[in-house]
């Protein structure tokens, strides 16, 4: 009996060591699912890295590696991506690829925090100093104290991530306080990286067989032969990433409110309205994303209410100047970002690019404004005062009213001063409801070479 149970507690000790070994190669044994961080560090590169995630937790993959290239982004974007993947039940691998890419500023910090890390031979990682955007858009002035502030936490923060992952703590600190760039080769021979590997197989065969610990334990990595499957942005998060590039979001800012102001300009067109609308909500999403300077939004905006009240108050085109005026200054300050974050700046081109539109627009609008109100009206009353007509049906004498036709309409007629023959032309002098008072219409002599009188051809003998 004692012997029995003694087999049952070594099976049963067996069978769980089985089963937490199983459990600690399952995930080697799965497929490798490979995403690309590609792009500025903002909240839709966060959201795909989650979903990524995610996605390989759900499908028991054998590892997740993200190709990078990145300029670097917003901290608190970086900072979500480097909490989910420390908390990745999978291996995380950080490959900055291809060739001529980059890993700055945030990039820094999340290879940092990868499980393992690898370059492309001609890359480069580093200049990871952050900067401090203001409400203006532009790199706020510190004190040096509280630029000390920053920096020091900055420090302590990629130096954990170095500990964590066994890479090189040094580099990472001057990363942040001198700027410092490394090549692939050297940041190899740093322990910046695990591996240089010239493409995404590549990298897997030097991974095989590597240790790493995920937040569930310990897995080792089998994947110099697992299926590799690709883990592409979806068409919505294509799209999100794409407006809220800085240079985007202010042309769909512009575009939406230029198709509004077309819309205010002509009620009924409906389709510059839609495009309007459309392009100022997707703006709007995206500048939630981007360091935008308020100044600089109402500036814009305001140049744009300019634009709009132009057609309706007589102000000689001072409104439309000044408009675009406003428009101009508004859209240098927008995004004003730093310098040494030039990918968070709205390009000069498509600046002078739709401020060249929006002065085309206003001047072709101001022309045909002005070239209206200078034509004689010709619909509703004032378009029949001096209108020209035809006595119908009976004459028109004082006291007794008749028929006139004017611009092929019947009216109630009566004359101003002397009875009018049928047929008379007359001409509109005033109108009293429906009733019109009309007077003959003066001669207009005829334009035609005068006529002579015929000379008497003489007789002939």
């Amino acid at each position: 009996m004692a012997l029995r149970r003694l087999l049952f507690t070594l099976l049963a000790a067996f069978g769980v060591l089985g089963l937490a070994m199983g459990s600690a190669v399952a995930q080697g044994r799965g497929e490798v699912v490979v995403g690309d961080i590609r792009g500025i560090i903002n909240p839709v590169m966060a959201g795909y890295v989650t979903r990524v995630l995610d996605d390989a937790e759900r499908t028991n993959a054998a590892a997740v590696v993200f190709t990078m290239d990145t300029p670097g982004g917003l901290v608190d974007s970086m900072r979500e991506i480097n909490q989910r993947i420390l908390a990745a039940k999978v291996p995380v691998l950080v490959y900055v690829a291809p060739n001529g890419a980059r890993a700055g500023s945030a990039g820094v910090y999340i290879t940092y925090a990868a499980h393992l890390a690898a370059m492309a031979p001609t890359t480069n990682i580093g200049s990871a100093t952050p900067v401090s955007v203001g409400d203006n858009g532009g790199e706020q002035q510190l004190s040096p104290e509280m630029r000390s502030k920053l920096t020091n936490d900055a420090v302590a923060q990629i130096r954990a991530l170095a500990e964590q992952r066994g890479r090189n703590a040094e580099f990472a600190e001057q990363a942040v306080r001198e700027a410092t760039n490394l090549q692939a080769s050297e940041a190899l021979r740093q322990g910046v990286v695990n591996y240089v590997a010239t493409d995404v197989p590549d990298l897997l065969r030097q991974a095989d067989g590597a240790r790493v610990r995920t937040a569930t334990g310990d897995v080792v990595l089998r994947t110099a032969d697992a299926p590799v499957r690709s883990a592409d942005m979806s068409g919505l998060e294509r799209l999100l990433l794409a407006i809220t590039n800085p240079t985007i979001a202010y042309i769909l800012l512009s575009v939406g409110s230029l198709g509004l102001i077309i819309e205010l300009y002509n009620p009924g067109s409906i389709f510059p309205g839609v495009i309007g609308g459309i392009s100022l909500l997707l703006a709007f999403y995206a500048l939630g994303t981007l360091p935008v300077s308020y100044a600089g939004l109402g500036l814009l905006l305001f140049g744009l209410a300019l634009f709009a009240l132009e057609p309706f108050v007589v102000s000689h085109g001072i409104l439309g100047v000044g408009g675009l005026l406003a428009f101009v200054a508004g859209s240098l300050l927008l995004v004003q970002a730093p310098d040494s974050a030039p990918f968070l700046q709205v390009a000069p081109a498509a600046i002078a690019a739709m401020t060249a539109v929006m002065a085309l627009f206003f001047f072709v609008i101001l022309g045909a404004i002005l070239s209206a109100r200078r034509k004689r009206v010709v619909t509703g009353r004032e378009g029949l005062l001096g209108a020209h007509g035809t006595v119908l049906r009976s004459a028109i004498t004082p006291g007794v009213e008749g028929l006139v036709r004017v611009q092929g309409e019947l009216w109630s007629a009566r004359s101003e001063a002397r009875p009018l023959a049928v047929g008379a032309d007359v001409v509109v002098v005033s109108m009293e409801g429906l009733r019109l008072t009309v007077r003959d219409a003066p001669v207009v002599a005829a334009a035609a070479a005068p006529v002579t009188a015929p000379v008497a051809e003489p007789h002939r003998v």
